[in-house]
């Protein structure tokens, strides 16, 4: 999902293109200006908030315009799930919540991952009702907190379950500056440091749960707002004039990058865990809650005739997690049912090794070749 209006105020544009060396005539390896320093500039203020506030804007124009003229993605008939479980995360509302909803309907025993515990109670008591076998349950994770992560993911195994299904699914946007207890950039470690960490920890079961003909499924939710991110692997904190739309556009480019490389590495090593990213479309939830409230008057009107609804944008994932044509296909970018090509920079091969080697830094795990080698 994208934006292309203002958001609250500590916000601001940021340029939008991938990249690894230097950016407005800065080494991204030293020290920030101050952000003072970067708004002074005439010059400056174009290239960081009129340029990619276009460039989103027109993105968001194109995606609004194939939404008009194309129906919506419509589920096939799939197969039954049960002695399946899933995890997915961010599964207390929205997309996730449909996500979680439908694969407890087909059989799946589905742990909500979220950090809401409240909204994780009465979303266990809505998916229970209605598939009538207890197949929904949830438990507590703060996606910000790699400690969390860690506690999350040791205490699913612990429990001694199999994990056929992983849904990335939680995400932010548009949140003003602010840093995680590990000092990371939030949009950062929301969307994308938490899952790859998450991912990471869980792969050794997903891998034995996993056999010939019934891979088990990583599902990584993306954006069109990739097609317009840039990766500064010497800046993924952002401190160089802060961008909230830059930082989240970053955070799904990144996702896009992880998705294909994990799939190599799952590939190379013949393992039977599939991965791909899905692009849900302009969907009406409660991600645009950092609008200024003006901004979100005016969008009311507009989501409810051109934007889709959360169980219209959950549809591929839930097809991504269960679809019996995904069956051992992997390494995809899918949007409205289909396989797409996601943008140039995403297929960057050695972009891929380096943010994987940036990650595995970032969170404490060893190198690239340590793929679901984790505790």
């Amino acid at each position: 999902m994208y934006l292309f209006i203002f958001p609250r105020s500590g916000t601001s544009g940021g340029r939008l293109r991938a990249v690894t060396g230097r950016s407005h005539g800065w080494s991204l390896s030293g020290p920030a200006p101050a952000p003072d320093r970067c708004w002074r500039s005439g010059t400056m203020w174009l290239l960081a908030v009129l340029v990619p506030l276009l460039r989103l804007y027109l993105c968001g124009m194109k995606v609004l315009w194939y939404q008009m003229r194309h129906r919506s993605f419509r589920l096939p008939v799939l197969p039954q799930q049960k002695g399946r479980v899933a995890i997915v995360t961010g599964g207390t509302r929205g997309m996730g919540l449909e996500t979680a909803r439908h694969l407890a309907g087909l059989g799946m025993r589905v742990i909500i991952a979220g950090n809401e515990r409240e909204e994780g109670a009465a979303a266990i008591r809505t998916i229970n009702a209605e598939s009538g076998e207890g197949q929904a349950e949830f438990m507590f994770v703060d996606l910000t907190s790699l400690k969390s992560v860690r506690h999350f993911a040791q205490a699913f195994k612990d429990r001694g379950l199999p994990l056929h299904v992983l849904v990335n699914n939680a995400g932010t946007m548009l949140v003003p500056e602010r840093r995680t207890e590990d000092g990371l950039e939030f949009h950062w470690s929301l969307n994308y440091l938490g899952h790859f960490l998450l991912t990471n920890l869980l792969l050794d079961l997903l891998k034995s749960s996993g056999g010939q003909g019934c891979c088990s499924r990583i599902i990584n939710m993306s954006s069109a707002t990739h097609y317009a991110g840039e990766l500064h692997l010497d800046d993924l904190n952002r401190r160089i004039c802060y961008s909230s739309h830059g930082a989240y556009a970053q955070s799904k480019l990144a996702l896009v990058l992880f998705t294909y490389y994990l799939q190599e590495q799952l590939s190379a090593g013949g393992f039977p865990v599939t991965a791909n990213a899905v692009d849900p479309g302009m969907v009406d939830t409660a991600l645009y809650d950092n609008l200024w409230t003006l901004a979100q008057m005016l969008k009311r009107p507009v989501a409810k005739i051109l934007f889709r609804t959360p169980a219209e944008g959950a549809s591929i994932s839930i097809y991504a997690a269960a679809a019996a044509e995904m069956e051992g296909v992997g390494g995809c970018y899918l949007y409205n049912g289909r396989k797409t090509r996601s943008s140039e920079s995403s297929y960057d091969g050695e972009l891929q090794e380096q943010l994987w080697k940036k990650s595995c830094q970032l969170v404490g795990l060893q190198g690239p070749g340590a793929v679901g080698t984790h505790s």
